[in-house]
């Protein structure tokens, strides 16, 4: 099992910042990725960033490009979405996910991230 725990949400204006943490415990060699989703009120979740654990490659929703950045620290099994230049529309609940051989298996509680006007 893995266990994840975010953090880092809260209320911004917009054009403000925040940084997500999620931070992995447990079984993390089992890890060959993370990612960040993001459910706002009456839409389907979505994927917004991912990265690889091993080589780093990520993945960027169209929605946030040149807006927010994901990186990963591996010695400290930490997983970060720094986001810049907030947007009301960016207003959802934020969860961390890991993936295992290629599928998300693993999802941390989530974190509210609210983008006033």
């Amino acid at each position: 099992q893995v266990q994840l725990v975010e953090s880092g949400g809260g209320l911004v204006q917009a054009g403000g910042s925040l940084r997500l943490s999620c931070a992995a415990s447990g079984r993390t060699f089992s890890i060959d990725g993370m990612g960040w989703f993001r459910r706002a009120p009456g839409k389907d979740r979505e994927l917004v960033a991912s990265i690889t654990w091993n080589v780093i490659n990520t993945y960027y929703a169209d929605s946030v490009k040149g807006r927010f950045t994901i990186s990963r620290d591996n010695i400290k099994n930490t997983v970060y979405l720094q986001m810049d230049n907030l947007k009301p529309e960016d207003t959802a609940v934020y969860y961390c996910a890991a993936r295992s051989r290629s599928s998300y298996v693993y999802w941390g509680q989530g974190t509210q991230v609210t983008v006033s006007s």
